[in-house]
């Protein structure tokens, strides 16, 4: 979780993560939005129907994937655009917007990173809105500003901007390896720690060992690829701290910022397997984007906020 000195090669790193993704081209949109899905995909409603209050007319889906949340805007006559850094993704985007009667040359390949692929084609006005999921998560940390730069950048004055991440402090709901690294790291800053202890130096690393015993190391299981391709977990997967983030928007040019939660759980995910349909149906019932019980028993938030 600890940002090291040193910028990396965001070229590398992309190239893991559209690697990762190859093989979800088909699939993607049912795993994780369809009847596949072990959670339903509650964030939809919540972006969708801020987008309907604000009455827009043309948005663009940066890291839009196989269009997982743009063919839910497809009827609502909006102007849309999406691009994404997998091919076999915005191959299937194309195919899928294609048939709800959308240009295929709406969709195109490119990255978050570079300023020029935010472009639609033929147009020179800026984008009303903007939405940017499961994409965070892939981004080194030391440039999550250069990506709202470009999403601030592409938008209309007074456009809206949507951001979601996974949750940084759900880490501390759910007793897991998870909760050990963030508190390690985030919270005790170990390293450093150790670093000043001087003569204490055994006692503090002793005093770590044992209070990794507290937790489960096993959970949750590291996800591998499918076909010999990294896994999700085996890519750069970060979380993030809402208010951290929320700040970050707010020194790129965004103001009115909201913080979104989403996809709760009533108990720590590792107790779900006692009962998952009741653990689904309870936390569901827990579903409020503005309860501030989100901050740690929602995985997932989107923060909204608008162009100045």
């Amino acid at each position: 979780m600890k940002t090291p000195n040193r910028r990396r090669d965001p070229g590398t790193l992309e190239k893991q993560v559209a690697h990762c993704y190859s093989t979800w081209g088909k699939s993607y949109y049912e795993d994780y939005y369809g009847q596949k899905a072990s959670y339903p995909p509650v964030h939809v409603d919540i972006i969708r129907s801020r987008i309907r209050a604000a009455k827009v007319n043309s948005l663009v889906d940066a890291g839009c994937g196989p269009a997982s949340f743009l063919r839910h805007l497809a009827g609502d006559g909006l102007d849309l655009y999406g691009f994404d850094l997998t091919t076999e993704m915005i191959e299937e985007a194309k195919n899928v917007m294609a048939g709800h009667g959308f240009s295929r040359d709406h969709f195109w390949k490119g990255s978050v990173l570079n300023p020029g692929d935010f472009v639609r084609p033929g147009l020179r006005s800026g984008y009303d809105a903007a939405v940017c999921l499961g994409v965070f998560p892939h981004i080194p940390a030391e440039y999550d500003e250069a990506v709202l730069k470009n999403l601030h950048t592409a938008l209309s004055s007074g456009g809206l901007i949507f951001v979601e991440a996974r949750n940084a402090l759900f880490s501390l709901f759910t007793q897991n390896r998870y909760s050990y690294e963030f508190i390690r790291e985030e919270l005790i800053r170990a390293n450093d720690l150790i670093a000043g202890s001087g003569a204490s130096e055994k006692a503090v690393a002793a005093a770590l060992d044992e209070m990794q015993k507290h937790f489960r190391m096993d959970l949750p299981p590291v996800r591998k690829g499918k076909l010999g391709e990294p896994g999700y977990d085996e890519v750069l997967s970060r979380t993030h701290i809402p208010f951290v983030l929320q700040e970050q928007l707010r020194r790129n040019g965004f103001r009115d910022i909201q913080i979104l939660f989403y996809h709760y759980h009533i108990l720590p995910p590792m107790f779900s397997d006692s009962d998952p349909e009741f653990f689904t149906k309870a936390s569901l019932a827990l579903e409020n984007p503005e309860d501030w019980r989100g901050y740690f028993m929602a995985s997932a938030f989107v923060l909204i906020g608008r162009k100045v």
